[in-house]
This record gives C-alpha cells, sequence and structure tokens, in this order.
C-alpha cells in the first residue's frame, strides 16, 4: 500500500473529539435514556396482574384463558429477545427501539376494542410480546456492552432497575383506573406512555461512543464503531447453538427460567388477585406490589455494585435461597389488611426481585465475552419461558383449586434448588498470558 493510500485509510477512521472532555460522559446520559425507555415499556408489564378479574368479570374468560394471553406476552418478551440484541447489532439500537415501542403501543391501544379472547391472545400476547421482548434486558445488556468499560455492573443494575421503576410508577396509576372507571382507560395509558418515550429514544439514544466521538466509559483506548453485523437470526442460532454446548448456559437457564417462575409468573401476574381472595382490595394489593418496585430499585442497584466486588455465582446462591424462604411463608401472610408481617415480606421480596440480573450478566460477560448479550438474551428467553409456564399454572391452579397456596411452596422449592444450581457454576480460569522468551544472541 502506497504512502497515499495509507493515509486516506487512516482518515477515514473515526476519530475520538479533540475537545475539552465533558465533566459528565456521554455514556451517563445513554443509560439515562435508556433507563427510561425501560421505563416506558415496563408501564404494560405493571397491568397484568391488574385485569385477570376485571376481564373475567366483563368477559367471563376463565383465569387459565386470561393466564394463556399473558403467557405468550411473558414467553415472547424472552424468545424476542436474543433476535433483538442482533438486530441491534444489524440496525443499530434506536431504530429498533422506536419500532418496538411503537408495536406496544398499537397491541395495547388495540385490546379497548377486544370482543373475542382470540383478539386478547392476538393484541396483549403477541403484539404486546413481541415489542416488549425487544425492550428487554437484553437492550440493557447491548447498551451496557457498548458504552461502558468500567462500573458495568453498576450501570447494569440500574438498567434492570427500570423495569421495577416503571412498575412504581404505573401501578397505583393503573390500579386507581381500574377500580375508579375501567380497564379499557388503563390500557390507553399504557399505549400513551410507550409513544411518549419514542422521541427521546429517536433524538437522544446513540448506538456507539463512536458515532460522537468518544471512547467508552473507562476505556483507555478509543474504540472503532464496528460495521454493521448481518444475518441476525442466522448469528443469533449460530450463537445458541454454540452456547448449548457449554454446562454454565445450561444453569445459568435453570436458574433464570426460576427466577421468571418467581417473579414475573408468580407475583406480578397472581399476587394482585391471590391477595384479592383473602379480601383485600384490589388497589391495596396494588399499591403492595408497587412498594416491591421501589425496594426492587434499591436492591437492584446495590446488587450491581455487589457485583462488581463479589463472585457473582455466591451472589445468586444467596439471591435465590432468601427469595425461596420467603416465598415459603407468603400464604400465611395474606389477609383482608395489610400487617407488618406482609409488609416485611413486601420489602424482603422488593429487594431481591431482580437483583438475579447483575450476576447474571456478569458469568454471562465472563463466559461468552463479544457474544455475551446474545447469550444473555437466550438465557432472558428462559427467565420468560418459566415466568410464562407459572403465569399460566398458576390461574389454571386456581380454577381447579380454588387456591393459589399450592403455587407459593412449588416456587420456593424451585428457589432453593436454583441456588443449588447457582453453586454449581465453574469459574472461567484465566488465560495465561505467555512470557516471551529471549532469543539468544
Amino acid at each position: 500500500m502506497t504512502q497515499t493510500s495509507e493515509a486516506t485509510a487512516a482518515a477515514e477512521q473515526p476519530k475520538p473529539s479533540r475537545s475539552r472532555r465533558p465533566s459528565v460522559h456521554r455514556a451517563w446520559f445513554v443509560a439515562a435514556v435508556t433507563f427510561v425507555t425501560i421505563i416506558g415499556a415496563a408501564a404494560f408489564r405493571s397491568l397484568p396482574g391488574l385485569l385477570i378479574d376485571p376481564l373475567h368479570q366483563d368477559f367471563g374468560w376463565s383465569r387459565g384463558t386470561i393466564g394463556a394471553a399473558v403467557s405468550i406476552n411473558l414467553a415472547l418478551y424472552g424468545l424476542t429477545a436474543p433476535f433483538a440484541a442482533a438486530l441491534m447489532d444489524r440496525f443499530g439500537i434506536r431504530r429498533v427501539v422506536a419500532v418496538a415501542l411503537t408495536v406496544i403501543a398499537v397491541g395495547s391501544g388495540l385490546t379497548v376494542w377486544m370482543t373475542a379472547a382470540w383478539q386478547l391472545l392476538l393484541c396483549w400476547g403477541l403484539l404486546v410480546g413481541l415489542g416488549s421482548g425487544s425492550m428487554a434486558l437484553a437492550f440493557a445488556a447491548t447498551v451496557t456492552n457498548r458504552w461502558f468499560t468500567a462500573r458495568r455492573g453498576l450501570v447494569s443494575g440500574i438498567l434492570t432497575a427500570g423495569s421495577a421503576s416503571g412498575q412504581l410508577i404505573f401501578l397505583p396509576l393503573l390500579s386507581w383506573m381500574v377500580e375508579t372507571y375501567d380497564w379499557r382507560p388503563a390500557a390507553v395509558t399504557v399505549a400513551l406512555a410507550a409513544l411518549a418515550v419514542v422521541p427521546f429514544v429517536w433524538l437522544l439514544l446513540r448506538d456507539h461512543p463512536a458515532d460522537v466521538g468518544l471512547k467508552p466509559y473507562g476505556a483507555k483506548e478509543f474504540v472503532p464503531k464496528p460495521a454493521p453485523v448481518t444475518g441476525a437470526a442466522r448469528r443469533t442460532l449460530t450463537v445458541l447453538s454454540s452456547a448449548v454446548r457449554t454446562g454454565p448456559f445450561w444453569l445459568l437457564a435453570g436458574t433464570f427460567a426460576i427466577c421468571g417462575a418467581s417473579t414475573n409468573g408468580l407475583i406480578q401476574t397472581h399476587f394482585v388477585p391471590a391477595a384479592h381472595d383473602h379480601g383485600m382490595p384490589i388497589t391495596a394489593a396494588a399499591s403492595l406490589l408497587a412498594v416491591i418496585g421501589v425496594f426492587d430499585v434499591v436492591g437492584t442497584i446495590a446488587s450491581g455494585w455487589f457485583t462488581d466486588r463479589f463472585e457473582p455465582r455466591r451472589l445468586l446462591a444467596v439471591y435465590y435461597a432468601l427469595r425461596g424462604i420467603s416465598l415459603l411463608f407468603l400464604p400465611m401472610l395474606l389477609a383482608p389488611s395489610v400487617h407488618p408481617p406482609m409488609i416485611f415480606f413486601i420489602v424482603f421480596y422488593g429487594l431481591d426481585w431482580v437483583a438475579t440480573v447483575p450476576p447474571t450478566l456478569a458469568l454471562c460477560r465472563e463466559h461468552y465475552g463479544e457474544d455475551s448479550a446474545i447469550v444473555f438474551g437466550w438465557v432472558l428467553a428462559s427467565h420468560q419461558v418459566g415466568a410464562a409456564l407459572v403465569a399460566f399454572l398458576g390461574g389454571v391452579t386456581r380454577d381447579v383449586f380454588g387456591s393459589y397456596d399450592m403455587v407459593w411452596y412449588a416456587s420456593g422449592t424451585l428457589c432453593a434448588a436454583a441456588a443449588l444450581m447457582a453453586l454449581v457454576i465453574r469459574r472461567r480460569p484465566a488465560v495465561p498470558v505467555p512470557v516471551p522468551v529471549p532469543v539468544a544472541a
């Protein structure tokens, strides 16, 4: 190559900005927009548990039928995530996220006109499941991997807390709407909330630090923006094919399936109707679920901080063990009114709700490197499959036995199994750095 062509090639490479370094790195603004976006997507995640009884009363649909729609939503939320991570590598983060928010708004808005159960499965299950799946934690993992080298555990904890913050913001409002007016205004509110976030995503979110001439936060060297990766579906399946040949993948997927079963599938979907079965008003039960969201934010951010400092697999074992113990006590705590032991459960469970995400992300990065976001997408798919199964089986159990007690006990036992599985995950040995051997003269 001639000197002229070398100079031309060098000039075409993206250069880091030479302007005065800002006091706050742009990565934190991208993380903030991501956080707000996840909050917008989480609005719909707050709704299913509030609508089981109203839909049952309005249309006469069984709780099993309504639970099936929730199951489709939860399953697609997980199964879409790894493909969304690959699509972000192909088309960019903000394009994928903007389309996903629009799909959520359409699906939620169309539920206002539904008259048959299949329409619930289509709108609530399919459309919102696909849209929210593209906004899943694989989105947070992609942003964290691209924009941060340092503080990854803390950032993943903060972004994970976004879903809890959405629950905190929207649950009291949506439960008040459902009880005071109807479930339809609540569905419209969710659609408008998703649409309101789209302009922020398009105007403020950037795909890569190189787009604005910056290094990732904490990086010592400038990282050029990689070329778009074609064949998103093929790459997603190739990464899965490679990951399933490793033991850590199955252990992470298994523990995360139990995580989803005991949170989104169980508490988020069935806590409100279960509390209502014991005479507690819907607004009171929804408020307790919102309080879980308050402490979820604290617990998840703290878990990110712990993940930067302690061994992730041991953290997972502690989190699952404590969660299992709390679920075994829950049937004894449900009552017509809120009492101190129930408040203790809510606080305790909230701190542990998705505290599992930062250490699970860290273990994916440790074992799978550059493919970790896609691998985590598949691990998240197992999380949602577990959630989907319990969302459906919980409704069927309530229809058959007239009580949720069996589901609480079974989930507590599964959490104990997850704690043992986490301890079995082996640490990846450090790759030795070859020492150059001096050559004799």
